[in-house]
């Protein structure tokens, strides 16, 4: 948490966010809501209707049109040009191809890549790369090239270098995609143990009933649903009605629903 935070900050706070790419198509639709500190939650909807958009304003990766009061603010920092080197720390993005975010020839200098521009060198930067291989799994994996790592491990040498700048949130897009069940398993069991406040953009319903505190569901720009992941992913006609399916984990656990 960031040094003055009080505990009552939401970790994200968005306030009727709308946006529109450039040739004009609208993306997001005075989209409001807000995640705790250590809060879970997921973004749910058919492809198209806003999630990697609303995702990329999270950290200041979109600008937002026109501009004015702020729409985003981190730790209560309003997203502003004066404070994007700030909140671009505190949030850490993991794309859904991790070959977009892998810059180095090898694991280590991946992960270090990130310490390496707030100032970290020698046996601290050593250690903290080391700590977060482990926190992810790969421990040793320090000298490998990043190419000849599978899908599976590549996103997790992306996870180890954001969670080196020791971000306040993880914003994920996808995070599951392309991995195979064991993979997915193995990706789950980690972002469970990890701490702070987690925004995820998925597909994968089972993932979002297990991790996510809260859900919302988001089509034309716009969320039109948010609730616990149980109860809304229940409402069978709300999921079908945007484009969605009731998950197989919620038919086994409830098969007269």
């Amino acid at each position: 948490m960031r040094k003055g935070v009080e505990l009552s900050t939401p970790a994200i706070e968005v306030r009727r966010l709308s946006y529109a790419y450039p040739e004009g198509t609208p993306a997001l639709d005075a989209v409001s809501f807000e995640v705790a500190a250590g809060e879970c939650v997921g973004l749910l909807g058919p492809n198209g209707a806003g999630k990697s958009t609303l995702l990329l304003h999270l950290n200041g990766l979109l600008p937002v049109r026109p501009p004015g009061e702020p729409s985003v603010l981190v730790e209560g920092l309003p997203l502003a040009e004066a404070n994007l080197a700030t909140i671009r720390r505190r949030v850490g993005f993991l794309f859904q191809d991790p070959d977009d975010q892998l810059v180095a020839p090898t694991v280590f200098d991946d992960v270090a890549f990130g310490p390496v521009q707030l100032g970290l060198n020698g046996a601290p930067l050593k250690e903290r790369v080391e700590a977060c291989l482990r926190q992810v799994g790969l421990e040793g994996y320090g000298r490998r090239e990043p190419s000849r790592l599978s899908h599976g491990e590549k996103k997790r040498v992306c996870l180890a270098g954001l969670l080196a700048c020791d971000p306040a949130v993880l914003v994920l897009d996808e995070p599951t995609a392309g991995l195979d069940p064991r993979g997915r398993r193995e990706l789950k069991a980690l972002l469970n143990r990890l701490p702070g406040a987690k925004v995820i953009a998925t597909h994968d319903l089972e993932l979002a009933v297990e991790l996510c505190q809260r859900v919302l569901l988001i089509d034309g720009g716009r969320i039109v649903a948010s609730g616990q992941p149980a109860d809304l992913l229940s409402d069978e006609p709300l999921m079908l009605a945007h484009g969605l399916e009731k998950p197989h984990l919620l038919t086994h656990r409830h098969p007269h629903t």
